[in-house]
């Protein structure tokens, strides 16, 4: 058994989330005001049964995991160790080799920061790299606040320095401060004649550094103008984002997160009063970064410069965003400056830019649609190639739905057409896409949407009922073909809430033991996402259906299957009519015979629903 379930077994979430918040007993649940919004009515919801908790206000929910991290902005480990301290259960311990190198590339990294730091503060060989950060905005204070330092151009400075600080090669080595010497025996420093920013983690320690050439010697140095540390056993640079140890606290605030190419971007930012804002240090947005980012909001704005290559990052980045059914939004920075000249210079513009952004379609369109005359056939093929891909990539239903319409407006072409064109796109879309897996190193963190339309609230209702009242999963298999459920992760869902049942032929027919069982059946096979989608059904099945009997739960269910398989029908027969038209004209005997066989047979069981 994994620490994690054993913790759960072992703990009552009514216990531990009491201790932080006063819980009001509703019925067979609790009730709580939440302490992640401000409100003042009691939305918060718990669950004893099921063990899981979420707020109807916020949206967010999950275990007991997800509770102490988020009240007490832990990282998944430090919550696991507080819980398993609780539950009395002993956590493997770690490699303390491991634990005791990392410390050492702390230290080391620390230090040489600070070192850096002074140096560029008081020493008269950092005289231009002090003169070309005042230039960008860099006050003293925010030098020492940031800690942006200077390397001088030597060799051996730094190692020397850390050598009196009683520091071993090997330390150094570990911490990417230095490199082996080509020929011979010893060590020379890695960075040389630059300005460091350094690099810290979501706890504020530096990790790593990134480096730009001092100006003086922009004409004679080969590395590049920016270097990173090499990846370390500290740093990862698709997992560090730069500033988000300061911003975390303004993004849950502001619930945005803003995103933007540089250093100098977010120091000027945060020097200014927009605290909400991180930077990718010139990376492409990675998953794991994006999966971090998703804790704090699900908001992201994104600020890249106006060249051609950040109009392809901002691509890149709304499409690893869009994929992990974040809220995107561009900004576009008033003559097309970069975020860091528009702020200093125009704190006003930059505002009324940040209110103004736009949807990461209106970006597209605007960025593929302008100069295409749509009234000309070939520049409607070449607006359809670009666009439709984009609409393909949206993964909430409604969302496409809107924008295929609006896509269909814009160019005057029928919607149906487009619908046709997009199948396709979507039948050709046959390569697997990774997704991140729920196993035992995740907490569940539900920050998901509630039903949108008629169609979703029944499809919540259906799952909800069969979690709730398990002895309908036999009505189910007998009266809805999965066929009848055109969402996918719903027909998912349902279908393997089928096949849990069907192989368990001794099952216990109760909620609770049910739903602990299924869930613990898919855990390891589903993601994230599919996980929070089930627990929000499930606490939402407890609330709405808290006072039905068996045969009150059984009625409700069998009307939802009839309005189901009605709705599958009617779209059965719709499909068949177009089919018909197209066999008679073709003059397709067969065809027409056949498909009004199975038109005829769709009616008569329409009928006798």
């Amino acid at each position: 058994m994994q620490p994690s379930e054993e913790i759960k077994l072992k703990l009552n979430i009514v216990d531990i989330l009491g201790g932080y918040i006063k819980l009001i007993p509703a019925g067979s649940n609790y009730r709580a005001v939440c302490p992640f919004h401000t409100e003042k009515s009691p939305s918060l919801m718990v669950s004893e049964d099921k063990q899981i908790w979420r707020c109807f206000g916020c949206a967010k929910g999950g275990d007991i995991f997800s509770f102490v991290m988020e009240i007490e902005s832990l990282s998944f480990i430090e919550a696991l160790r507080s819980l398993a301290d609780k539950a009395g259960v002993t956590l493997e311990k770690t490699n303390p080799k491991l634990n005791s190198e990392k410390n050492r590339a702390l230290d080391v990294l620390d230090i040489a920061s600070r070192y850096y730091c002074k140096i560029l503060l008081n020493s008269e060989v950092a005289n231009k790299a002090l003169e070309y950060a005042v230039k960008r905005g860099l006050t003293e204070d925010l030098i020492e606040e940031w800690r942006v330092g200077y390397s001088p151009n030597s060799w051996d400075d730094l190692y020397l320095f850390l050598k009196k600080k009683g520091f071993s090669d090997a330390d150094m080595l570990l911490a990417g401060l230095v490199l082996k010497k080509d020929q011979g025996n010893g060590y020379y420093n890695r960075f040389r004649g630059r300005i460091m920013f350094p690099i810290k983690d979501q706890n504020g320690s530096v990790v790593a550094f990134t480096a730009r050439v001092s100006p003086e010697n922009e004409a004679t140095e080969k590395m590049g103008k920016y270097i990173n540390s090499p990846q370390t056993i500290l740093y990862d640079k698709s997992k560090i984002i730069f500033g988000l140890d300061k911003a975390k606290l303004s993004i849950k605030k502001e619930d945005l997160i803003i995103v933007v190419e540089g250093q100098m971007d977010v120091i000027t930012a945060h020097a200014n009063g927009f605290k909400n804002i991180i930077a990718t240090s010139g990376t492409a947005l990675t998953v794991e970064q994006v999966t971090i980012l998703k804790r704090y909001s699900l908001n992201i704005a994104f600020a890249f410069d106006a060249d051609s290559a950040g109009k392809m990052a901002t691509e890149r980045a709304i499409d690893e965003a869009m994929r992990h059914e974040m809220n995107v939004s561009v900004i576009e920075v008033p003559h097309g400056k970069d975020p860091d000249d528009c702020i200093k210079n125009n704190p006003d513009d930059w505002v009324t830019a940040v209110k103004g952004r736009i949807s990461a379609m209106d970006f597209y369109f605007k960025e593929y649609l302008t100069g295409l005359d749509l009234n000309v056939i070939g520049d409607k093929r070449i607006a359809v190639k670009k666009i439709l891909p984009k609409i393909f990539k949206i993964t909430d239903a409604i969302e496409k739905d809107f924008w295929l319409k609006d896509f269909s407006n814009r160019i005057d072409v029928k919607e149906v057409l487009l619908r046709e064109t997009l199948a396709k796109l979507i039948a050709s879309e046959n390569s697997p896409k990774p997704v991140k897996m729920a196993g035992d190193n995740k907490a569940i963190i539900v920050q998901v949407a509630e039903p949108a339309t008629r169609q979703d609230k029944l499809y919540d209702d259906l799952i909800g009922l069969l979690i709730k009242f398990p002895y309908l999963i036999e009505v189910a298999i007998n009266k809805l073909p999965a066929e009848c459920i055109y969402d996918g992760l719903v027909k998912d869902l349902y279908t393997n809430v089928l096949i849990y049942y069907n192989s368990n032929t001794n099952m216990v027919i109760d909620s609770k033991v049910f739903y602990v069982n299924f869930r613990s059946f898919i855990n390891e096979s589903k993601s994230v996402d599919f996980l929070n989608m089930l627990d929000r059904i499930a606490m939402q099945a407890e609330i709405s259906f808290e006072s039905f009997d068996d045969s009150g739960a059984k009625n409700e269910f069998l009307d939802i299957v009839v309005i189901l398989k009605k709705k599958y029908i009617e779209s059965e027969m719709k499909l068949i009519e177009r089919s018909l038209n197209k066999a008679e004209q073709e003059k397709d005997a067969n065809k027409i015979q056949e498909l009004m066989s199975r038109f005829n047979s769709l009616s008569n069981e329409l009928r006798t629903i």
